[in-house]
């Protein structure tokens, strides 16, 4: 039962559309008409409202931390199930029909909850591959690729499939980003 009830409190928790709020509230805007579309923190920079950018940043983030954290101390049996399922909820909230982000800050949660190391790694990845390329959704790639990739280096092979399953799922969602990679049509984004 209780791995039940924190599965749908990490759920319920990682499903709140703060981007779609903010700009609900101090835009009048639906966020899913902007851009691309996407409830996610990138795609809110793109109202040109960098404070409702950033405040979706650091609530999707906090919404993986929080619920992660209090699993991590009551019920560590259950870490990576609440961590899954916090991202799930990001990516699929039922609040939005199931049409949720791309789970990219949410997943930054999770890794510092999990582990401050993890934290560390994905933001240095993203930060040098954003500065050589200026793509964010190459950053939120390479940068999910590198704890995987780091954990293989370290043969902690407990973890790696957790996180190969989270890169896989941060791929799919960045699908379309990736065939405009490949096609060179990607937007370059602007986070300052």
């Amino acid at each position: 039962m209780d791995i039940f009830l924190i599965g749908i409190m990490c759920y319920l928790m990682g499903s709140i559309p703060f981007g779609f709020i903010l700009t609900k509230i101090f835009l009048k805007k639906d966020i899913r008409e902007i851009g691309s579309g996407n409830i996610g923190a990138t795609n809110t920079l793109r109202t040109g409202n960098k404070t409702i950018g950033y405040s979706t940043l650091t609530l999707d983030i906090l919404k993986a931390i929080i619920p992660v954290i209090y699993v991590k101390i009551f019920y560590q049996d259950f870490l990576y199930i609440a961590s899954l399922c916090a991202f799930l909820g990001h990516l699929f909230p039922i609040w939005l029909k199931f049409k949720g982000g791309k789970g990219v800050a949410t997943y930054v949660g999770i890794l510092f909850a999990l582990n401050i190391y993890f934290g560390i790694i994905f933001t240095i990845s993203w930060f040098v591959t954003f500065f050589i390329s200026r793509y964010s959704s190459l950053s939120s790639l390479i940068g999910a690729a590198s704890i995987p990739i780091y954990l293989l280096i370290l043969t902690d092979y407990d973890q790696v499939i957790f996180f190969a399953i989270m890169f896989v799922l941060i791929f799919f969602t960045h699908r379309e980003n990736i065939k405009r990679l490949k096609n060179k049509e990607e937007t370059k984004t602007k986070i300052y």
